[in-house]
């Protein structure tokens, strides 16, 4: 799809502009510190062209999941204040992203100089994309930068109602990412494997039946191959599971076993009475599973079946960790499978909050991966062929 891009703009077109700039700062924090500034760096070219064609820029994120009231903890202030430290300029920030003081601030912005806004969830309208909310978000700007890749499968005002009212174009970031991800989808190699887990299998419902039939191997670990194992009527004991999506899961079993068994789930897991960091743990066949136990992650044996599947693949792409890897005795299934694929030939390609945060937990360098995406929900339904509402608005 061809998109409206910041770099195909003349120095004319952005000089003396405010621009408002959509960035996806949605980071981890902890006692008000940032924990991992990815996120925040992935932006820094967008913002220096703009700053360097002679633009003021307005920057515009959502933080967490506020659900529309106002939380402190929450608030773009150490955005803004990481933000001043990497670029090495004054950021400006204010309480609000819209209101009779944000239009007077941004009226007063000159170019060269940045403004952050608050937390754009502290407002319903933002997720239901209300068209005053995003008449009020457009007020005093040019143009619309979407430069927030991680958050363009959302239908959102920051997203798509702002573009409605404003000249909009890709950022440089949305620009690499669209361009890499689309020739992963045109240039398909294969064997194929989908390497996916994390909680829930709702948000993977429509990505494992779309690499069911286009990939030759899906992997699945986490709190999503609990759920499968549920449907196949195994005990999970008091495990992370969506017991109301077992038909769904039913259905995929199904849908695997017309395509050959391409779905794989673990044979064996690693199950604890207890989450904690000194908690006893055992690995077990899925069979011997109890009532009473958890399920925290793929067991030795599974991890050799997929790392096996890995070894053969000539493009392999990953979303979702295969357990509970925040805690050491439960990171091996996640740990094993991401070294296998920085350690692989094909070309790889990941991306999500977890996926990411895992890399960064075992100390993978990050050439190790042909591709690492800024969106993980955004990547997955970007190769599954969906239609975007974030990229469709920046049409050419």
């Amino acid at each position: 799809m061809p998109l409206k891009k910041l770099s195909d703009l003349k120095k004319e077109d952005l000089q003396g502009k405010k621009v408002l700039l959509r960035v996806d700062f949605n980071v981890p924090i902890e006692n008000g510190k940032i924990i991992n500034d990815k996120r925040i760096r992935a932006a820094l070219p967008t913002i220096d062209y703009l700053l360097d064609n002679g633009s003021a820029v307005i920057i515009a994120t959502h933080l967490g999941r506020p659900s529309g009231r106002i939380v402190d903890d929450l608030r773009t202030t150490p955005l803004a204040k990481k933000l001043e430290g990497l670029i090495k300029k004054p950021v400006k920030k204010v309480d609000d992203c819209i209101g009779k003081e944000i239009l007077e601030a941004k009226n007063n912005l000159k170019p060269g100089e940045i403004l952050v806004l608050e937390n754009t969830r502290f407002h319903t309208g933002e997720k239901e994309n209300v068209r005053d909310f995003s008449k009020q978000l457009a007020e005093a700007c040019d143009l619309f930068v979407q430069d927030a890749f991680g958050t363009v499968h959302r239908g959102h005002a920051s997203t798509v109602g702002v573009a409605h009212f404003l000249p909009s174009c890709a950022g440089l970031l949305v620009e690499k990412e669209v361009k890499v991800l689309s020739e992963a989808v045109k240039n398909r190699e294969h064997p194929m494997v989908l390497v996916t887990g994390g909680a829930k299998i709702e948000t993977k419902i429509g990505v494992i039946r779309h690499f069911l039939k286009t990939a030759d191997s899906v992997l699945v670990g986490g709190g999503i191959a609990n759920t499968f194992l549920y449907a196949q009527g195994y005990e999970v004991g008091e495990s992370l599971c969506e017991k109301d999506r077992m038909e769904q899961a039913q259905e995929m079993l199904a849908e695997s076993e017309e395509q050959g068994g391409k779905l794989k789930l673990p044979i064996d897991v690693i199950v604890s009475k207890e989450i904690a960091h000194d908690a006893e743990f055992f690995d077990m066949p899925v069979e011997n599973v109890s009532t009473s136990d958890k399920i925290l992650d793929i067991g030795e044996m599974s991890q050799k079946m997929y790392i096996e599947i890995i070894k053969k693949a000539k493009m392999i792409i990953w979303n979702g960790p295969m357990g509970l890897f925040e805690y050491d005795i439960f990171a091996g299934g996640t740990k094993e499978i991401c070294k296998a694929i920085a350690d692989s030939s094909a070309k790889t390609i990941i991306g999500g909050g977890d996926t990411i945060e895992a890399i960064d937990r075992f100390n993978i360098p990050e050439d190790k991966f042909s591709h690492i995406s800024t969106g993980g929900g955004a990547m997955i339904e970007f190769l599954e062929g969906k239609v975007l509402p974030g990229l469709s608005v920046l049409k050419e």
